[in-house]
């Protein structure tokens, strides 16, 4: 029949088309990979990855959590998590991540100076990716948090294609230009077939401190309405709070400095 005819020429494509596709490997010893990320830059998405790690080990002490610094260009992890040096080496020749606040933790930031920039083309920069994913010993991880570069580039897809990840977070403000971008961040994941557990609203709500009176500086509610639009769920909505801001520039992230605060 022709209704067959048509599933056998389907199924063909797509073998033909999974053949330039990486096979994927999950990384030894991790059992779910959680990666965060955004459309657009400065929406406040590594200190949401940070805050999500470490609150994945403060709801539940039994489990183990690591982090993952992919912004090659732009590392902030070691910042906000309080961290320097350089990785020690396993008789294996892999890396050993650092530990603060009990999250085992792998950034570029470890392995260049501070203040130098990485002036490399696109090849170098998968080649990074693919160490830190790869050479890296996690021990046994029962979350891996994946702290994306922004954008819908190589990395995200390299990322996407080679390891197994059980979910992505998308973050953005409820600003449109933002929004436009988160769009095209979720649609991203759908189309490599990796799961969007839902979007987070950030910078949503400004109080000031003296009078109390709320201003929504990017706009309101935009992220709920992307979210109704891709039939998504809303997973928080985080005010923009300088408190936020500061732990996280102090390499005290709110959820481990300040727990019990509203923020």
């Amino acid at each position: 029949s022709s209704g067959s005819g048509d599933e056998a020429l389907r199924d063909r494509r797509a073998r033909i088309l999974s053949r330039g596709l990486p096979k994927q490997k999950p990384i030894e010893g991790v059992k779910q990979v959680v990666v965060v990320a955004s459309g657009k830059g400065g929406v406040g998405k590594s200190t949401t990855a940070v805050n999500v790690a470490l609150a994945l080990a403060a709801n539940d002490s039994t489990k183990e959590v690591g982090l993952l610094d992919a912004d090659i260009y732009g590392p902030s992890i070691p910042k906000m998590m309080n961290l320097k040096g350089n990785p020690e080496l396993t008789p294996k020749n892999l890396m050993r991540p650092l530990k603060n606040y009990g999250i085992a933790c792998m950034s570029m930031g470890f392995l260049i100076e501070e203040t130098a920039p990485v002036v490399w083309r696109g090849l170098m920069v998968m080649s990074a990716v693919e160490k830190l994913l790869r050479q890296v010993d996690w021990g046994q991880l029962d979350y891996l948090v994946i702290d994306m570069p922004p954008g819908t580039g190589d990395v995200q897809l390299s990322v996407s294609q080679n390891i197994p990840i059980a979910g992505a977070v998308i973050v953005s403000t409820p600003q449109d230009v933002a929004l436009l971008d988160a769009r095209k961040g979720a649609e991203m994941f759908r189309k490599v077939h990796v799961p969007v557990l839902g979007l987070v609203q950030n910078m949503s709500v400004f109080q000031c401190p003296k009078c109390k009176h709320e201003t929504h500086i990017f706009g309101a509610d935009g992220v709920r309405d992307l979210a109704e639009t891709l039939g998504l769920d809303i997973l928080g909505d985080v005010p923009l709070h300088v408190s936020i801001r500061e732990t996280c520039d102090s390499g005290q992230p709110v959820v481990i400095s300040q727990p019990q605060s509203d923020a």
